[in-house]
C-alpha cells in the first residue's frame, strides 16, 4: 500500500501542489465502479489522517458501496479556475475501507454526523497534475507512480 506519505517523501514538490489543490477547496469528484462495471462519479471531500489520504461516505451509499465491492477509484480535484490557481490534479488507486478500533477513534474524533458513516483510506497508484508552464505557452502533465516516480511531459 503507498500511503500519501509515501508519495509525499517520494516526489516532494508534486506532493505540495498537490495538497495545495485538494485543500483549496472542499469538493471534489470521486469516480467508482458500480457492480457492472460502469462508472458512477460522486461528489466527496478529502481529508488526511496520519500518512493517509483518506475519505469519508454516509452509510451505505452507493459510493460507499461500490468501493466495498471494488475499491478500485479516481479522484479529480475541484478544477477552479481552469488552471489559473494551479495545475489540475487527478489521483488513482485503491479505497480500503478503515473498520474496528481504527474506526471507532475516527468516529470520536471527527464525529461525522453518523457513527456508522464509512471512511476509506487510498492506497495510491497514480497521480496526475496538468498545469500551464511558467511562461504560459504549453502545458505541463506530471505524472508519478510508486514504479516509475515522477515523469513529465510538455504539449503545445
Amino acid at each position: 500500500m503507498v500511503t500519501w506519505q509515501e508519495f509525499e517523501e517520494r516526489a516532494p514538490d508534486m506532493a505540495d501542489a498537490v495538497r495545495a489543490r485538494l485543500t483549496a477547496h472542499r469538493h471534489h469528484v470521486l469516480a467508482t465502479l458500480r457492480a457492472d462495471g460502469s462508472p458512477r462519479v460522486s461528489g466527496t471531500e478529502l481529508d488526511w489522517r496520519g500518512a493517509d489520504l483518506v475519505l469519508g461516505s454516509m452509510p451505505r451509499s452507493r459510493k460507499a458501496l461500490d468501493l466495498r465491492r471494488d475499491g478500485r477509484c479516481a479522484v479529480h480535484a475541484d478544477p477552479a479556475d481552469e488552471l489559473a490557481d494551479g495545475p489540475d490534479c487527478k489521483l488513482a488507486g485503491t479505497a480500503v475501507e478503515v473498520t474496528g478500533a481504527e474506526h471507532r477513534e475516527w468516529v470520536a474524533q471527527v464525529r461525522p454526523p453518523s457513527a456508522d458513516s464509512h471512511l476509506f483510506r487510498l492506497d495510491l497508484a497514480e497521480v496526475v497534475t496538468t498545469g500551464l508552464s511558467p511562461e504560459r505557452t504549453h502545458l505541463v502533465i506530471r505524472r508519478w507512480t510508486p514504479d516509475r516516480g515522477v515523469e513529465e511531459h510538455h504539449r503545445t
